[in-house]
């Protein structure tokens, strides 16, 4: 399986799939522990938290099992982890951005983009 996953990060579209895949999990496990903290109590909050650990493990997981250039990717995975978590914060927390979140997610948004493209 590691060696599937080495060549499908080999390609740009993969390795954009799979590192969105990870942004994904690292901001879901962080809103269940969110929810374990603040939205809950007793036995759902344990459940909150174990369903929390897991999730952000399967992000470890993603995250080091591959052979890439993580470094030059960071850039791409700051930008997909920003957009997803604002998607939760407003999915499941109903919070939308404010003005600030916007001009700041752009300037990562742009970094993201001079990271990924630049040739040098």
């Amino acid at each position: 399986m590691k060696n599937f996953l080495d060549t499908v990060v080999a390609r740009p579209v993969g390795a954009f799939f799979l590192l969105a895949i990870a942004a994904f999990l690292e901001a879901f496990g962080d809103s269940l522990f969110q929810s374990g903290i603040y939205r809950s109590a007793g036995a759902e909050r344990g459940v909150f938290f174990i369903s929390g650990a897991v999730v952000l493990a399967l992000y470890g997981f993603t995250v080091n099992i591959l052979h890439w250039d993580f470094g030059k990717l960071l850039g791409v995975y700051v930008v997909l982890f920003f957009l997803v978590a604002q998607l939760l914060a407003k999915v499941r927390f109903n919070q939308a951005p404010t003005t600030p979140i916007y001009v700041g997610g752009s300037m990562i948004v742009a970094g993201g983009i001079v990271i990924a493209f630049w040739q040098g």
